[in-house]
């Protein structure tokens, strides 16, 4: 059911995301099909083969292929990835935390669009990440700002029950864990994920990390 309502968000449904506290925000899914201000301080990192994980609508994977680099996104949602081969890029339907294709020689892993949430234990993503990674590979992920605090939250997906254009779809979907990092952060969790170096920048207004 969360695989259903994100990828009714990503055609523009009206969702949400309700948190365990009773706080909602809107999704707004659609916004990762397009290129957004920022992404090319990604982009310009990614040299040699890329996982680009929790890839969704596939923008980054698409825009690397473009530009001849080997990319592979990874998605738990079919539609993500379908919406990424018709793009042109290559996806498949595959947990981090399953087998993935290519372990051990991936150059770059990509942690877009808050991406190093996925699990809600940022240091045994990064663990993991480490294992995907060829030796001397680097992780590159967007965080939340300087100050923010980083924390672990119970969310699950909903229909706006506001608008009357939600479809027939399920109402709600299932409580999950989802976790964001604060860039003030991310030495520490990156250093206990295996990653000793780690250099932080700002572009088009978002924040970004790299980790070696």
């Amino acid at each position: 059911m969360i695989g259903d309502l994100y990828a009714a968000s990503l055609d523009g449904a009206p969702i949400e995301v309700e948190y365990v506290d009773g706080r909602v925000e809107p999704l707004r899914a659609a916004r990762w099909r397009e290129p957004i201000d920022g992404d090319h301080a990604m982009l310009a990192r990614c040299s040699g083969p890329t996982l680009d994980v929790g890839s969704g609508p596939g923008r980054l994977t698409v825009a690397l292929t473009r530009r001849g680099v080997p990319a592979l996104g990874i998605d738990v949602t079919p539609h993500a990835v379908r919406l990424t081969r018709e793009s042109g890029g290559a996806a498949l339907c595959r947990d981090v935390f399953a087998p993935v294709p290519g372990t051990g020689r991936w150059a770059t892993l990509l942690l877009a669009d808050g991406n190093i949430g996925i699990g809600a234990d940022p240091v045994a993503l990064l663990r993991r990440a480490r294992r995907l990674l060829r030796p001397g590979g680097e992780v590159v992920a967007e965080l939340e700002p300087p100050g923010v605090p980083s924390r672990v939250d119970r969310v699950r997906l909903r229909v706006d029950p506001g608008r009357p254009d939600g479809g027939n779809r399920p109402d709600v979907g299932c409580w999950f864990g989802w976790a964001r990092v604060s860039v003030t952060d991310i030495a520490r969790l990156a250093h206990a994920g295996g990653f000793p170096m780690v250099h932080h920048w700002q572009e088009a207004g978002r924040w970004f990390a790299s980790l070696r």
